[in-house]
């Protein structure tokens, strides 16, 4: 009697390892299990900003760009018209370089440039006059000196008239030019920055497909990087199963297989898409020969013959060869 006992018990253990075993590597021999699933586009935000506004339901269809959710953009927007008028700023004093300097400023140049002539004259003929009259010993050296300095004060304002004279009727230095448009050009690209910021706190669907969650309520803020809205997109639902490490060098991405789906009478022909090319689940403990049998690799399999609406997270059973 105890014999028999001990033999049930044995013979429990095996079962029980057998089947730890079979669902470890993806179920039954020959199959892979998994369930219906669906692209997941999934919309992150940029910027912190507080949701306004959610034109769209979830579970409406949906098609590119599709208004799907509204940040706050009053502060983005006053950013852009900050640039646009640093835009504008840069290019108005480009224009003016290329303008050159317009006729009444040559005429108040040339005017000022008379102006130091005649002071020069005046300076010089003071000086001369000086000058004999301190040879006659009828004036001071130190007067001749005050002289002399007035005259050199007045030829160096002439110079700088004349110069200044000269710099408006050859016009801006090309390396002047270069600058103020490096100075556009900088404006310009700050300005586009600053628009594709404000464009991006109106999020639009990229693909078509179904809103499946809009994780934000209005109101809320969000946080950047956070998801604010997910589509499920494709035009046909697909299978995501888990294929035993036995099968795994035998499936190519292209291959057909049979998919069974719970609910479907006939099976339905898939295509596989996609192969994982990492093991699922990878024990910490070396890969023998018995172990490695219980890794498995997630796959997508496309199917095309299948009902568009037909719902998520079904299981469905892939024959494999």
């Amino acid at each position: 009697m105890a014999l028999i006992t001990g033999t049930r018990v044995v013979l429990a253990v095996s079962l029980l390892v057998t089947g730890w075993f079979q669902d470890c590597s993806g179920g039954p021999e020959g199959v892979a299990l998994g369930e219906t699933a669906r692209e997941r586009v999934s919309l992150t935000a940029t910027s912190s900003q507080i949701v306004v506004a959610l034109p769209v339901a979830e579970g409406a269809p949906v098609e590119p760009g599709t208004v799907l959710v509204q940040l706050d953009d009053r502060i983005q927007t006053a950013n852009v018209a900050l640039a646009e008028a640093r835009l504008a700023s840069a290019q108005a004093a480009l224009d003016k370089l290329v303008a050159g300097a317009r006729p009444e400023e040559i005429a108040v140049a040339e005017a000022n440039v008379a102006a130091r002539k005649a002071e020069l004259r005046e300076a010089e003929s003071v000086y001369e006059r000086d000058r004999r009259l301190v040879e006659a010993d009828a004036a001071t050296v130190a007067r001749l000196e005050a002289d002399e300095a007035r005259r050199d004060a007045a030829r160096a304002s002439l110079s700088a008239a004349e110069q200044s004279l000269k710099e408006l009727r050859v016009g801006a230095r090309e390396e002047d030019l270069r600058r103020a448009r490096a100075d556009v050009d900088a404006a310009e690209a700050a300005l586009a920055a600053e628009r594709a910021r404000l464009a991006e706190l109106t999020i639009t669907a990229s693909r078509a497909g179904i809103l499946d969650s809009l994780p934000w309520n209005l109101g809320e803020r969000v946080t950047v990087g956070s998801p604010v809205a997910i589509i499920l997109a494709g035009e046909a639902p697909l299978a995501r199963v888990y294929i035993p490490e036995a099968h795994r060098a035998g499936i190519r991405e292209g291959d057909r297989l049979s998919v069974h789906v719970d609910g479907v009478p006939e099976p339905l022909e898939g295509v596989v898409r996609w192969i994982s090319a990492d093991p699922a689940f990878t024990p910490y403990y070396a890969l023998n020969q018995e172990e490695r049998g219980r890794l498995v690799y997630r796959a997508e399999i496309l199917l095309p013959e299948a009902d568009p609406d037909l719902p998520l997270g079904i299981p469905v059973q892939v024959d494999l060869p």
